[in-house]
């Protein structure tokens, strides 16, 4: 699935219609440069599953949680420099639980992504965002 977004806002309403194919366990691994709008991307999905608060990264923090339809976990790895971090914050307890992950710089986790993960590469191009979702579900 690609989708073409000229705008901030239309990246947010994309991914928020997406949310009606969203089923917990569903991880979502968003790839892309700084600014791109990865956390643009993930805020829309997390309203269209009924996250109300508003969600600033958690690029200090590693991960955000939400409730929402269910719980929606927001993990930024931008920071990590050792997969082996990810295990103090109980990383595996997250991402095989009842709720919807969302992975910012997904690579920093090596080895530690399951295999059945949603990819989505967002790239910025003559200012359009091309955003590429490849459901493996």
């Amino acid at each position: 699935m690609i989708f073409v977004s000229r705008s901030e806002k239309e990246t947010f309403n994309f991914a928020k219609s997406l949310s009606d194919k969203i089923k917990p366990g569903n991880i979502f691994l968003v790839e892309g440069n700084l600014g791109v709008g990865k956390s643009v991307f993930i805020r829309g999905a997390a309203r269209g599953l009924g996250v109300k608060d508003s969600m600033p990264s958690p690029s200090f923090t590693i991960v955000n949680e939400y409730i929402g339809k269910f719980p929606v976990y927001h993990f930024d790895f931008y920071r990590i420099n050792n997969p082996v971090e990810l295990f103090e914050i109980g990383f595996e307890e997250y991402i095989y639980s009842n709720g919807v992950s969302f992975i910012e710089w997904p690579s920093k986790a090596g080895e530690l992504l399951p295999v059945k993960c949603i990819k989505v590469k967002i790239d910025f191009k003559n200012d359009e965002r091309v955003i590429n979702i490849k459901w493996k579900e």
